[in-house]
């Protein structure tokens, strides 16, 4: 028993000295590893790591949930059924089962002939940026609508008019007509930072206001999707991880301060519902967009005019593109510029071939989605410095933006636009069946400008400008690109009387 007791206390004491010997190993250790300077400070990508964050804060979202949900809302759309010319020889594969069950008609889509698309409903989000009523949602929520119904948190609704889209961006503007209402305030999507928290606001799968949160995942995504509905997509998307299904197009993105850094836009998903990733518009891009469209009707788009290579480029292909323009381009330089278009704001602008765009009005530029975001922020003639690489020298230059390659129309026609000032906004359908019109464009305010100093009226809608019909507001700005001297002459109607009328603009007055 003895010898017993004996083994025991030798079994404790080895087992003590093991224990100090590891722990003393462990300290030395753990100075010297790879996650610690040899002086045991933090490498210094944790420099900045513990500024304003204390380890273990829980992050509440309740301030922001709470100031951020009244100011979004639900969007109920409607598309009537109507009928839709088809040609047999470019025919989509079609369902039996949809044309079994009245979804198409079956026969006329066979011989040719006209088709009926049915009645279709949609629901989508919207976020009020301003108090009396002015909604950004997504394009793709109220394109083609006949009629567009906004719910807001406390159950009101009310009837919505589209301001104005830009397919490229997949923004809408839409408005109702209320005033005092809540609204959110825009953030800054550029103060973004990857890990950072954001909640998703919407309406998803026709649930009432719904909240999710999640981490801004990635920057600067492009997915390829506003190319479905238009062939100049811009697309530099935030990345999250908050959950957004159907429903969730055109909701908030906020921050934890509650402030608009995004508008919910698309998922990637195998499967039609979440999967885990999300995307939404900076909220630098919406800004533009909206402000263009509000106060222009269109977006004034800015072009620089040149060529570039697609990112997921092989060694083999960057090293024969290296040769073929003579320059030592490696992946994550910049932007490889092989080609510069004639008449080009970059060719006025001294840009050549094999030049490696680095920078754009100060800020680094290292992909397409990067370089899309940039100059969307920008309309026709703004001037921007430019930095590329050349022969391994940075140079540096001043571009001035064009809307296309050759011409600085756009620009023209927004001097146009400010000249004649007012308000215009695209006819409502119902309003141009009732007076069978194919549309036109209806002066809401005359404002201080040409047009208020005319003999035009408010409520005049404009059908021609310089003989050429129009039938939107982006029409309308497009034949003011057109028109040449200071003269333009704008026919339309009043809507209930009888008869047409003409002006003479002038915009030297």
């Amino acid at each position: 028993m003895n010898l017993n007791f004996k083994n025991v206390l030798a079994i404790i004491g080895i087992s003590a000295l093991t224990t100090i010997g590891s722990m003393w190993t462990y300290g030395k250790w753990s100075k010297t590893s790879s996650a610690f300077d040899n002086d045991g400070k933090l490498p210094s990508n944790y420099a900045s790591f513990f500024n304003g964050n204390t380890p273990g804060t829980t992050v509440d979202f309740t301030p922001a949930a709470n100031a951020a949900s009244p100011a979004v809302v639900h969007i109920k759309t409607k598309t009537n059924a109507k009928k839709v010319e088809t040609n047999p020889n470019q025919r989509k594969q079609r369902n039996p089962f949809g044309d079994l069950f009245g979804d198409e008609d079956m026969f006329g889509d066979f011989f040719g002939g006209p088709r009926i698309q049915p009645e279709q409903r949609a629901s989508g989000s919207g976020v009020l940026i301003t108090g009396d009523g002015y909604i950004v949602t997504n394009n793709h929520v109220v394109n083609g609508a006949d009629e567009i119904n906004v719910t807001l948190t406390n159950k009101k609704t009310y009837k919505a008019k589209v301001i104005g889209v830009d397919a490229s961006s997949d923004i809408a503007v839409i408005k109702i007509d209320a005033t005092s209402l809540p609204y959110l305030v825009y953030g800054n999507s550029d103060e973004i930072k990857l890990g950072q928290w954001v909640l998703a606001i919407g309406y998803p799968l026709s649930l009432d206001v719904t909240i999710t949160a999640g981490i801004i995942s990635a920057k600067n995504r492009s997915i390829d999707i506003n190319s479905r509905q238009s062939d100049k997509p811009v697309e530099s998307f935030l990345q999250t991880d908050a959950a957004v299904n159907q429903g969730n197009s055109g909701g908030a993105l906020v921050n934890t301060s509650g402030e608009l850094v995004g508008i919910n836009s698309a998922i990637a998903s195998p499967t039609g519902s979440y999967a885990g990733y999300s995307y939404a518009i900076p909220v630098n891009i919406v800004k533009k967009v909206v402000t263009d469209i509000v106060k222009f009707g269109t977006v004034q788009r800015a072009y620089l005019g040149i060529s570039y290579p697609r990112e997921d480029m092989s060694e083999e292909q960057i090293k024969k593109m290296n040769e073929e323009l003579n320059t030592k381009y490696k992946e994550g330089d910049g932007i490889l510029i092989t080609d510069v278009l004639e008449g080009s704001a970059a060719k006025a602008a001294g840009v050549k071939k094999g030049d490696i765009l680095i920078k754009l009005n100060g800020v680094n530029v290292k992909s397409s989605p990067e370089l899309q975001e940039q100059v969307a922020r920008y309309k026709p003639g703004d001037k921007v410095s430019m930095q590329v690489k050349r022969d391994g020298k940075e140079v540096t230059m001043d571009v001035t933006f064009k809307a296309k390659i050759g011409t600085n129309d756009l620009s023209k026609s927004s001097k146009a636009a400010e000249k004649l000032g007012g308000k215009l906004e695209t006819l409502d359908k119902a309003t141009a069946e009732k007076n069978d019109l194919e549309g036109g464009v209806v002066i809401k305010e005359l404002g201080t400008g040409i047009l208020g100093k005319s003999r035009v009226e408010k409520g005049f809608v404009i059908t021609h400008v310089n003989e050429e019909p129009v039938k939107t507001v982006e029409e309308f700005y497009e034949a003011l690109k057109k028109s040449s001297g200071n003269n333009i002459k704008i026919g339309g109607v009043y809507p209930g009387y009888f008869g047409n009328y003409a002006f003479i603009l002038n915009l030297n007055e």
